[in-house]
Protein backbone atom coordinates (compact mmCIF):
# COMPACT_ATOMS: atom_id res chain seq x y z
CA UNK A 1 0.00 0.00 0.00
CA UNK A 2 1.55 3.59 -1.19
CA UNK A 3 2.74 5.59 1.48
CA UNK A 4 3.89 9.60 1.26
CA UNK A 5 6.56 8.55 3.96
CA UNK A 6 7.68 5.84 2.26
CA UNK A 7 8.08 7.94 -1.15
CA UNK A 8 10.07 10.92 0.91
CA UNK A 9 12.07 8.01 2.48
CA UNK A 10 13.12 6.40 -1.27
CA UNK A 11 13.73 9.59 -3.05
CA UNK A 12 15.79 11.51 0.03
CA UNK A 13 18.21 8.80 0.39
CA UNK A 14 20.90 10.32 -1.49
CA UNK A 15 20.41 13.35 0.49
CA UNK A 16 20.71 12.15 3.95
CA UNK A 17 23.35 14.53 4.80
CA UNK A 18 21.42 17.64 4.00
CA UNK A 19 19.88 19.81 6.24
CA UNK A 20 16.02 19.07 6.11
CA UNK A 21 14.45 21.66 8.51
CA UNK A 22 16.39 24.58 10.05
CA UNK A 23 13.89 25.96 13.12
CA UNK A 24 15.95 28.75 15.25
CA UNK A 25 18.47 27.27 16.85
CA UNK A 26 18.04 23.72 16.09
CA UNK A 27 18.84 21.80 12.62
CA UNK A 28 17.81 18.43 11.43
CA UNK A 29 19.58 16.66 8.49
CA UNK A 30 17.32 14.52 6.38
CA UNK A 31 18.87 11.01 8.01
CA UNK A 32 18.41 12.55 11.91
CA UNK A 33 14.76 13.53 10.34
CA UNK A 34 13.53 9.73 9.34
CA UNK A 35 15.53 8.60 12.34
CA UNK A 36 13.04 10.93 14.29
CA UNK A 37 10.02 10.12 12.08
CA UNK A 38 10.71 6.05 12.97
CA UNK A 39 11.64 6.07 16.75
CA UNK A 40 8.26 8.36 17.08
CA UNK A 41 5.96 6.30 15.01
CA UNK A 42 6.83 3.34 17.40
CA UNK A 43 5.56 5.03 20.03
CA UNK A 44 2.80 6.49 19.11
CA UNK A 45 1.64 2.49 17.89
CA UNK A 46 2.78 1.74 21.40
CA UNK A 47 -0.01 4.40 22.49
CA UNK A 48 -2.67 3.09 20.29
CA UNK A 49 -2.94 5.01 16.77
CA UNK A 50 -3.12 2.45 14.37
CA UNK A 51 -4.52 2.47 10.84
CA UNK A 52 -7.84 4.89 9.41
CA UNK A 53 -7.53 6.78 13.22
CA UNK A 54 -8.09 10.69 12.91
CA UNK A 55 -5.58 12.10 14.82
CA UNK A 56 -6.12 15.86 15.40
CA UNK A 57 -2.77 17.84 15.60
CA UNK A 58 -2.98 21.10 17.41
CA UNK A 59 0.70 22.47 17.56
CA UNK A 60 2.49 25.26 16.56
CA UNK A 61 5.33 25.07 13.44
CA UNK A 62 8.47 23.73 14.42
CA UNK A 63 10.51 20.51 13.75
CA UNK A 64 8.09 18.66 15.82
CA UNK A 65 5.23 19.53 13.88
CA UNK A 66 6.66 17.69 10.89
CA UNK A 67 7.79 14.95 12.95
CA UNK A 68 4.54 14.38 14.33
CA UNK A 69 2.81 14.53 10.77
CA UNK A 70 4.85 11.84 9.01
CA UNK A 71 4.96 9.70 11.97
CA UNK A 72 1.20 9.48 12.23
CA UNK A 73 1.15 9.17 8.33
CA UNK A 74 3.75 6.34 8.59
CA UNK A 75 1.46 4.16 10.52
CA UNK A 76 -1.67 4.80 8.23
CA UNK A 77 -3.39 6.70 10.21
CA UNK A 78 -5.04 9.81 9.28
CA UNK A 79 -3.88 13.43 10.32
CA UNK A 80 -6.68 16.12 11.39
CA UNK A 81 -4.55 19.91 11.20
CA UNK A 82 -6.30 21.99 13.75
CA UNK A 83 -5.30 26.28 13.26
CA UNK A 84 -3.04 26.65 16.28
CA UNK A 85 -4.77 29.37 18.40
CA UNK A 86 -8.13 28.38 17.70
CA UNK A 87 -10.84 28.88 20.17
CA UNK A 88 -11.86 25.81 22.22
CA UNK A 89 -15.82 26.28 20.96
CA UNK A 90 -13.89 25.38 17.12
CA UNK A 91 -11.63 23.09 18.46
CA UNK A 92 -14.43 21.02 20.18
CA UNK A 93 -16.55 21.14 17.10
CA UNK A 94 -14.02 19.64 14.70
CA UNK A 95 -13.02 16.87 17.14
CA UNK A 96 -16.69 16.15 16.75
CA UNK A 97 -17.85 16.22 13.54
CA UNK A 98 -14.62 14.91 12.28
CA UNK A 99 -14.85 11.74 14.98
CA UNK A 100 -11.14 12.60 15.93
CA UNK A 101 -9.57 9.33 18.17
CA UNK A 102 -7.01 11.17 19.48
CA UNK A 103 -5.61 15.00 19.85
CA UNK A 104 -1.57 15.92 19.51
CA UNK A 105 -1.36 19.13 21.30
CA UNK A 106 1.38 21.45 22.72
CA UNK A 107 0.82 21.64 26.08
CA UNK A 108 -0.83 24.23 27.26
CA UNK A 109 -3.03 25.21 24.21
CA UNK A 110 -5.64 22.99 24.93
CA UNK A 111 -7.03 22.32 28.58
CA UNK A 112 -6.65 18.32 29.18
CA UNK A 113 -6.25 16.31 32.25
CA UNK A 114 -5.52 12.74 31.33
CA UNK A 115 -2.93 13.34 28.36
CA UNK A 116 0.71 11.91 28.16
CA UNK A 117 3.94 13.13 27.45
CA UNK A 118 5.45 12.77 24.12
CA UNK A 119 8.11 15.42 24.34
CA UNK A 120 8.94 18.32 26.26
CA UNK A 121 6.20 20.61 24.58
CA UNK A 122 4.10 18.03 23.39
CA UNK A 123 1.19 15.44 24.43
CA UNK A 124 -1.44 13.57 23.42
CA UNK A 125 -4.93 12.23 24.79
CA UNK A 126 -7.53 9.48 23.63
CA UNK A 127 -11.07 11.23 22.85
CA UNK A 128 -14.66 9.19 22.43
CA UNK A 129 -15.02 9.45 18.84
CA UNK A 130 -18.96 8.91 18.35
CA UNK A 131 -20.71 7.24 15.82
CA UNK A 132 -19.96 5.34 12.47
CA UNK A 133 -17.45 6.22 9.80
CA UNK A 134 -18.40 5.66 6.23
CA UNK A 135 -17.62 2.08 5.01
CA UNK A 136 -15.88 3.79 1.74
CA UNK A 137 -13.30 5.82 3.93
CA UNK A 138 -11.56 2.43 4.62
CA UNK A 139 -11.06 1.69 0.83
CA UNK A 140 -9.63 5.16 -0.18
CA UNK A 141 -6.38 4.51 2.14
CA UNK A 142 -6.78 8.36 3.51
CA UNK A 143 -4.35 9.97 4.78
CA UNK A 144 -5.51 13.80 5.74
CA UNK A 145 -8.74 15.53 6.63
CA UNK A 146 -8.56 18.89 5.98
CA UNK A 147 -11.49 20.85 7.29
CA UNK A 148 -12.81 23.29 4.01
CA UNK A 149 -15.76 26.15 5.89
CA UNK A 150 -14.87 28.08 2.95
CA UNK A 151 -17.05 31.27 3.65
CA UNK A 152 -19.99 29.68 4.95
CA UNK A 153 -18.62 28.29 8.39
CA UNK A 154 -19.84 24.81 7.22
CA UNK A 155 -16.82 22.22 7.68
CA UNK A 156 -16.82 19.39 4.64
CA UNK A 157 -13.61 17.80 5.99
CA UNK A 158 -11.82 17.47 2.66
CA UNK A 159 -10.09 13.54 2.31
CA UNK A 160 -6.92 13.20 0.79
CA UNK A 161 -5.69 9.69 0.19
CA UNK A 162 -1.26 8.99 0.24
CA UNK A 163 -1.95 8.79 -3.58
CA UNK A 164 -3.74 12.06 -4.07
CA UNK A 165 -1.04 13.94 -1.99
CA UNK A 166 1.73 12.09 -4.07
CA UNK A 167 -0.07 12.77 -7.44
CA UNK A 168 -0.59 16.69 -6.79
CA UNK A 169 2.91 17.51 -5.12
CA UNK A 170 4.04 16.07 -8.60
CA UNK A 171 1.84 18.47 -10.80
CA UNK A 172 2.44 21.12 -8.74
CA UNK A 173 6.70 20.85 -8.98
CA UNK A 174 5.73 21.63 -12.40
CA UNK A 175 4.76 24.90 -11.93
CA UNK A 176 7.48 25.40 -8.66
CA UNK A 177 10.25 23.23 -10.13
CA UNK A 178 11.69 22.68 -6.50
CA UNK A 179 15.10 21.02 -6.31
CA UNK A 180 17.79 19.02 -4.08
CA UNK A 181 19.36 22.22 -1.87
CA UNK A 182 16.65 24.65 -2.66
CA UNK A 183 16.73 26.84 0.20
CA UNK A 184 13.12 27.18 1.31
CA UNK A 185 11.85 30.19 3.54
CA UNK A 186 8.43 29.69 5.17
CA UNK A 187 5.73 31.66 6.98
CA UNK A 188 2.84 30.23 7.04
CA UNK A 189 0.42 28.40 8.74
CA UNK A 190 1.36 24.16 8.45
CA UNK A 191 -2.27 23.35 9.53
CA UNK A 192 -3.19 24.92 6.17
CA UNK A 193 -0.28 24.64 3.90
CA UNK A 194 1.40 21.49 4.80
CA UNK A 195 0.39 19.17 1.88
CA UNK A 196 1.80 20.41 -1.57
CA UNK A 197 4.76 22.22 -0.02
CA UNK A 198 6.24 20.88 2.87
CA UNK A 199 5.39 17.64 1.66
CA UNK A 200 6.65 18.27 -1.83
CA UNK A 201 9.55 20.65 -0.58
CA UNK A 202 10.68 16.90 2.00
CA UNK A 203 10.45 14.47 -1.09
CA UNK A 204 12.46 16.84 -3.26
CA UNK A 205 15.10 17.36 -0.52
CA UNK A 206 14.91 21.40 0.19
CA UNK A 207 15.75 22.44 3.55
CA UNK A 208 12.86 24.60 4.97
CA UNK A 209 13.56 27.43 6.94
CA UNK A 210 10.98 28.24 9.35
CA UNK A 211 10.19 31.66 10.08
CA UNK A 212 6.62 32.18 10.58
CA UNK A 213 6.55 32.07 14.97
CA UNK A 214 8.23 34.77 15.93
CA UNK A 215 7.50 37.04 12.44
CA UNK A 216 9.11 39.09 11.18
CA UNK A 217 12.27 39.13 13.69
CA UNK A 218 12.93 35.77 12.62
CA UNK A 219 12.21 36.09 8.59
CA UNK A 220 14.90 38.84 8.83
CA UNK A 221 17.52 36.55 10.78
CA UNK A 222 17.15 34.03 8.43
CA UNK A 223 17.03 36.24 5.17
CA UNK A 224 20.56 37.20 6.87
CA UNK A 225 21.93 34.17 7.88
CA UNK A 226 20.96 32.20 4.89
CA UNK A 227 21.15 32.20 0.90
CA UNK A 228 17.45 31.85 0.29
CA UNK A 229 16.54 30.74 -3.43
CA UNK A 230 12.56 30.19 -2.86
CA UNK A 231 10.24 32.24 -0.93
CA UNK A 232 6.32 31.03 -0.19
CA UNK A 233 4.24 33.50 1.59
CA UNK A 234 1.13 35.53 1.49
CA UNK A 235 0.57 38.79 0.15
CA UNK A 236 0.85 40.35 3.78
CA UNK A 237 4.11 39.41 4.58
CA UNK A 238 5.17 40.38 1.05
CA UNK A 239 3.67 43.91 2.31
CA UNK A 240 5.42 43.93 5.65
CA UNK A 241 8.91 42.78 3.48
CA UNK A 242 8.56 46.37 1.20
CA UNK A 243 7.79 48.15 4.35
CA UNK A 244 10.35 47.02 6.68
CA UNK A 245 14.37 47.95 6.31
CA UNK A 246 15.46 44.87 4.38
CA UNK A 247 18.11 45.40 1.86
CA UNK A 248 17.54 44.60 -1.92
CA UNK A 249 20.61 41.95 -1.59
CA UNK A 250 18.74 39.74 1.39
CA UNK A 251 16.79 38.79 -1.57
CA UNK A 252 19.69 38.40 -4.39
CA UNK A 253 19.55 34.88 -4.41
CA UNK A 254 15.96 33.86 -4.50
CA UNK A 255 14.62 32.51 -8.04
CA UNK A 256 10.90 32.44 -7.26
CA UNK A 257 8.67 34.40 -4.58
CA UNK A 258 4.72 32.60 -4.68
CA UNK A 259 2.34 34.65 -3.38
CA UNK A 260 -0.51 32.51 -2.45
CA UNK A 261 -3.13 32.34 0.38
CA UNK A 262 -5.30 35.24 -0.87
CA UNK A 263 -5.30 37.05 -4.33
CA UNK A 264 -2.18 39.63 -4.55
CA UNK A 265 -2.92 43.19 -4.39
CA UNK A 266 -1.32 44.97 -7.47
CA UNK A 267 -0.85 47.92 -5.20
CA UNK A 268 1.54 45.15 -2.77
CA UNK A 269 2.84 43.37 -5.94
CA UNK A 270 3.92 46.62 -8.25
CA UNK A 271 5.63 47.76 -4.96
CA UNK A 272 7.82 44.74 -4.31
CA UNK A 273 8.87 44.96 -7.96
CA UNK A 274 10.10 48.35 -7.12
CA UNK A 275 12.03 47.48 -4.35
CA UNK A 276 13.60 43.94 -5.14
CA UNK A 277 13.67 44.36 -8.55
CA UNK A 278 12.09 40.78 -9.56
CA UNK A 279 7.41 40.16 -9.84
CA UNK A 280 6.41 38.23 -7.37
CA UNK A 281 4.81 34.84 -8.71
CA UNK A 282 0.90 34.15 -7.88
CA UNK A 283 -0.25 31.39 -7.57
CA UNK A 284 -3.70 29.42 -7.22
CA UNK A 285 -4.57 26.86 -5.16
CA UNK A 286 -7.80 24.92 -4.00
CA UNK A 287 -7.91 22.36 -0.72
CA UNK A 288 -9.98 20.22 -3.04
CA UNK A 289 -7.51 20.15 -6.00
CA UNK A 290 -4.00 20.93 -5.25
CA UNK A 291 -1.78 24.11 -6.89
CA UNK A 292 -2.82 24.00 -10.70
CA UNK A 293 -1.73 27.72 -11.23
CA UNK A 294 1.47 29.39 -10.83
CA UNK A 295 2.50 32.90 -12.78
CA UNK A 296 6.14 32.43 -13.25
CA UNK A 297 5.56 34.86 -16.07
CA UNK A 298 7.87 38.27 -16.49
CA UNK A 299 5.51 39.97 -18.76
CA UNK A 300 3.94 43.18 -16.98
CA UNK A 301 0.34 42.04 -19.11
CA UNK A 302 0.45 38.89 -16.93
CA UNK A 303 -0.17 40.55 -13.95
CA UNK A 304 -2.51 40.13 -11.95
CA UNK A 305 -2.97 36.79 -13.35
CA UNK A 306 -2.72 33.16 -11.98
CA UNK A 307 -0.79 32.07 -14.74
CA UNK A 308 -1.64 29.34 -16.92
CA UNK A 309 -2.80 26.34 -16.04
CA UNK A 310 -0.13 23.50 -15.44
CA UNK A 311 0.46 20.24 -17.67
CA UNK A 312 -1.39 17.65 -15.33
CA UNK A 313 -4.58 19.91 -15.14
CA UNK A 314 -7.29 21.31 -17.50
CA UNK A 315 -9.65 23.93 -17.12
CA UNK A 316 -12.98 25.66 -18.43
CA UNK A 317 -15.30 28.37 -17.93
CA UNK A 318 -18.98 27.70 -17.10
CA UNK A 319 -21.45 30.53 -17.59
CA UNK A 320 -19.42 33.25 -19.51
CA UNK A 321 -20.56 36.68 -19.84
CA UNK A 322 -19.97 39.00 -22.74
CA UNK A 323 -16.42 39.76 -21.13
CA UNK A 324 -15.60 36.26 -21.04
CA UNK A 325 -16.15 36.22 -17.23
CA UNK A 326 -17.41 33.34 -15.90
CA UNK A 327 -17.65 30.33 -13.30
CA UNK A 328 -13.61 28.19 -12.58
CA UNK A 329 -13.91 24.29 -13.08
CA UNK A 330 -11.03 22.26 -13.02
CA UNK A 331 -9.96 18.75 -13.14
CA UNK A 332 -7.01 17.03 -12.69
CA UNK A 333 -4.48 14.59 -10.72
CA UNK A 334 -4.64 14.55 -7.18
CA UNK A 335 -7.93 15.92 -6.61
CA UNK A 336 -9.60 15.20 -3.25
CA UNK A 337 -11.24 11.91 -2.57
CA UNK A 338 -14.31 12.60 -0.39
CA UNK A 339 -15.53 14.59 2.09
CA UNK A 340 -15.90 13.32 5.49
CA UNK A 341 -18.68 15.66 7.13
CA UNK A 342 -21.48 15.31 5.68
CA UNK A 343 -20.23 12.16 3.81
CA UNK A 344 -19.87 12.21 -0.06
CA UNK A 345 -17.50 10.78 -2.19
CA UNK A 346 -15.52 12.56 -4.92
CA UNK A 347 -17.09 11.26 -8.32
CA UNK A 348 -20.38 12.11 -6.73
CA UNK A 349 -19.19 15.86 -5.80
CA UNK A 350 -17.72 16.54 -9.25
CA UNK A 351 -19.77 17.05 -12.45
CA UNK A 352 -18.26 14.56 -14.85
CA UNK A 353 -15.06 15.23 -13.16
CA UNK A 354 -14.61 18.54 -12.68
CA UNK A 355 -14.80 20.94 -9.73
CA UNK A 356 -16.17 24.23 -9.52
CA UNK A 357 -14.56 26.40 -7.63
CA UNK A 358 -17.14 28.87 -7.06
CA UNK A 359 -14.73 31.45 -8.35
CA UNK A 360 -15.44 34.06 -10.95
CA UNK A 361 -12.52 34.29 -13.79
CA UNK A 362 -11.54 34.66 -17.26
CA UNK A 363 -8.99 33.69 -19.49
CA UNK A 364 -7.06 35.80 -21.62
CA UNK A 365 -5.93 35.02 -25.76
CA UNK A 366 -3.05 32.74 -24.08
CA UNK A 367 -4.56 30.76 -21.53
CA UNK A 368 -3.79 33.27 -18.60
CA UNK A 369 -6.40 33.03 -15.92
CA UNK A 370 -7.74 36.29 -14.19
CA UNK A 371 -9.21 35.40 -10.89
CA UNK A 372 -12.09 38.50 -10.31
CA UNK A 373 -14.01 36.81 -7.05
CA UNK A 374 -16.09 34.73 -5.60
CA UNK A 375 -19.36 34.03 -7.21
CA UNK A 376 -21.46 33.97 -4.29
CA UNK A 377 -19.87 37.64 -3.06
CA UNK A 378 -20.05 39.76 -6.65
CA UNK A 379 -22.35 42.54 -6.25
CA UNK A 380 -25.15 43.63 -9.01
CA UNK A 381 -25.42 47.13 -8.65
CA UNK A 382 -27.84 48.55 -11.75
CA UNK A 383 -26.13 45.64 -13.40
CA UNK A 384 -22.86 46.49 -12.81
CA UNK A 385 -20.82 43.66 -11.28
CA UNK A 386 -18.68 44.85 -8.11
CA UNK A 387 -16.33 42.25 -7.01
CA UNK A 388 -15.45 42.88 -3.73
CA UNK A 389 -12.06 42.01 -3.22
CA UNK A 390 -10.99 45.07 -5.72
CA UNK A 391 -12.57 47.39 -2.95
CA UNK A 392 -11.25 45.80 -0.12
CA UNK A 393 -7.66 45.42 -1.14
CA UNK A 394 -7.92 49.27 -1.80
CA UNK A 395 -9.49 50.28 1.58
CA UNK A 396 -6.88 47.86 3.13
CA UNK A 397 -3.88 50.64 1.97
CA UNK A 398 -5.82 52.92 3.67
CA UNK A 399 -2.94 53.90 6.40
CA UNK A 400 -5.82 53.60 9.68
CA UNK A 401 -7.60 50.23 8.52
CA UNK A 402 -6.49 46.93 9.49
CA UNK A 403 -8.78 44.86 7.35
CA UNK A 404 -12.06 45.42 5.55
CA UNK A 405 -15.24 43.23 4.25
CA UNK A 406 -17.23 44.64 1.49
CA UNK A 407 -21.00 42.75 0.80
CA UNK A 408 -24.16 43.92 -0.87
CA UNK A 409 -27.01 44.99 0.66
CA UNK A 410 -30.53 44.83 -0.79
CA UNK A 411 -31.56 48.02 -2.54
CA UNK A 412 -35.34 48.15 -4.41
CA UNK A 413 -34.52 50.38 -6.96
CA UNK A 414 -30.58 49.49 -7.75
CA UNK A 415 -30.67 45.90 -6.54
CA UNK A 416 -27.79 45.98 -4.44
CA UNK A 417 -25.56 48.64 -2.58
CA UNK A 418 -21.81 47.96 -1.62
CA UNK A 419 -21.56 48.62 1.83
CA UNK A 420 -18.07 48.48 3.51
CA UNK A 421 -17.31 47.10 6.99
CA UNK A 422 -13.82 48.39 8.82
CA UNK A 423 -11.78 47.70 11.53
CA UNK A 424 -9.43 50.51 12.30
CA UNK A 425 -5.50 49.86 13.52
CA UNK A 426 -6.17 51.48 16.20
CA UNK A 427 -9.74 51.14 17.86
CA UNK A 428 -9.26 54.55 19.80
CA UNK A 429 -9.00 56.68 16.20
CA UNK A 430 -11.82 58.07 14.19
CA UNK A 431 -12.18 58.03 10.54
CA UNK A 432 -14.43 60.50 8.66
CA UNK A 433 -15.80 58.52 6.30
CA UNK A 434 -16.12 61.31 3.84
CA UNK A 435 -12.26 61.27 3.75
CA UNK A 436 -12.59 57.52 2.88
CA UNK A 437 -15.31 57.92 0.46
CA UNK A 438 -12.85 60.84 -1.53
CA UNK A 439 -10.06 58.33 -1.25
CA UNK A 440 -11.87 55.56 -3.05
CA UNK A 441 -13.88 58.09 -5.50
CA UNK A 442 -9.78 58.70 -6.74
CA UNK A 443 -8.91 54.90 -7.27
CA UNK A 444 -12.08 53.49 -8.38
CA UNK A 445 -15.30 53.88 -10.65
CA UNK A 446 -17.54 55.60 -9.23
CA UNK A 447 -19.92 52.73 -9.44
CA UNK A 448 -17.63 50.37 -6.70
CA UNK A 449 -17.42 53.74 -4.00
CA UNK A 450 -19.24 52.08 -0.97
CA UNK A 451 -22.78 54.01 -0.30
CA UNK A 452 -22.01 52.88 3.36
CA UNK A 453 -18.46 52.64 5.83
CA UNK A 454 -19.64 50.58 8.88
CA UNK A 455 -16.79 50.98 11.61
CA UNK A 456 -17.04 47.80 13.52
CA UNK A 457 -14.21 45.85 16.50
CA UNK A 458 -13.99 42.72 14.58
CA UNK A 459 -14.85 40.86 11.28
CA UNK A 460 -16.49 37.51 11.35
CA UNK A 461 -14.41 34.52 9.91
CA UNK A 462 -14.61 30.96 9.90
CA UNK A 463 -12.37 28.52 11.54
CA UNK A 464 -10.07 28.22 8.52
CA UNK A 465 -9.84 32.51 8.90
CA UNK A 466 -11.68 33.27 5.86
CA UNK A 467 -14.15 35.94 5.99
CA UNK A 468 -17.83 35.28 6.15
CA UNK A 469 -20.13 36.37 3.72
CA UNK A 470 -22.85 38.75 4.18
CA UNK A 471 -26.14 38.14 2.64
Amino acid sequence: MINIVNVITQETKNHLNRNAVIDGDKVITYAHLLEAINKTSIQLKKLGITRFKRIALLCDDSIDYIVMSLAVLKLYAVIVPIPFGSAQDEIDTLLKNLKVNFLIFQQDSYPQKNAQTITKNISITKLAAKGKVATEFYKINPAFIRFSSGTTGVNKGVILSHKSIIQRTTAANQGLKIKPGEQVIWVLSMSFHFVVTILLFLRRGATIILSSRNFPQDLLRNLNQYPATFIYASPLHYHLLTCLNIPKKSLSNVRLAISTAIKLPKIIAEKFNQKFGFPLAESYGIIEIGLPFVNTSSANAKRGSVGKILPDYKIKILNKDAQGIGEICIKGKGMFDAYFYPWIVRDKALLNGWFNTGDLGRLDKDGFLFILGRLKQVINFNGMKIFPFEVESLLNTYPYIKESLVYGKAHQEYGQLPIAKIVLKNPRETLNPEILRKFCYQHLASYKVPKEFEFVSHLPKTVSGKLKIIV
